[in-house]
């Protein structure tokens, strides 16, 4: 009987098959994403508007002393901060989607900072407005 040897013992073949993709493309992950990065835009608009409203803060300065810098910041804020946080959840949504890692809670979590940076802005125009 004749011995024979292996260059590696067989338990290392199977190590040798490659490994199972984890974590694969996810077509209704994909189509969401899309869907809901389109319609971001549309959110950061409405967030937009309705941070103009604080224009009206002002009115309330004819008889009190109000901080106008502090008011015209928080307008300002309520202004811009939407397309900031729609420019950082749509690369962070992308960047997730090239790694095929799941990313349609990234725009429903950047919605909820447009309406947080609101609030925000609503808080400072509100320490403007209130009298000294």
């Amino acid at each position: 009987m004749s011995v024979v040897t292996y260059s590696l013992p067989p338990d290392a073949f199977r190590t040798l098959r490659p490994e199972p993709r984890r974590g694969g493309l996810r077509v209704w992950d994909v189509a969401l994403t899309v869907v809901l990065l389109v319609l971001l835009p549309l959110a950061a608009l409405v967030a937009t508007s309705a941070g103009l409203l604080f224009t009206a803060a002002g009115d309330s300065c004819f008889l009190a002393s109000c901080d106008l810098g502090l008011v015209n910041f928080g307008l300002w804020f309520a202004v811009i901060a939407p397309w900031a946080a729609l420019v950082i959840g749509v690369t962070a949504a992308i960047v997730r989607l090239v790694r095929h890692r799941i990313a349609f809670w990234v725009p429903l979590l950047t919605v909820i900072g447009m309406v947080a940076l609101w609030f925000v802005a609503a808080a400072i125009v509100g320490a403007g407005v209130s009298p000294r």
